[in-house]
């Protein structure tokens, strides 16, 4: 259950935080109006105060949560920018989630 709650929970922040990005990038590079930096700015108080709900050191959340975005922004990739990800991004984003698990996963003392 931790599990799943550890991955939803990093997943939301992920999206929280790209579209905290992207709705500035549509105002800049996509002559989108300026009125879209309002949801960003919230999307990333939002994406802040969510890492703040994990029950580990901050640096390991920020380390791990890392590899979460990266996948996130794969999805991302292929479900709103309409290009399909290589096998090397998804390759990539692999490694990048397995080095997630061992961090948020691995046995610790403290």
């Amino acid at each position: 259950m931790l599990l799943l709650k550890t991955l939803f929970l990093f997943a939301l922040t992920a999206v929280a935080e790209i579209v905290g990005c992207y709705l500035p990038y549509l105002w800049l590079k996509a002559g989108k109006s300026a009125w879209l930096l309002l949801p960003a700015a919230a999307s990333l108080a939002l994406f802040a105060w969510l890492l703040t709900l994990h029950p580990t050191a901050a640096g390991r959340i920020y380390a791990a949560y890392g590899g979460v975005y990266i996948g996130v922004a794969i999805v991302w990739l292929w479900l709103v920018d309409g290009i399909k990800p290589s096998g090397w991004d998804l390759l990539g984003a692999g490694v990048a989630i397995l080095g997630m698990a061992i961090i948020m996963f691995a046995p610790r003392s403290a």
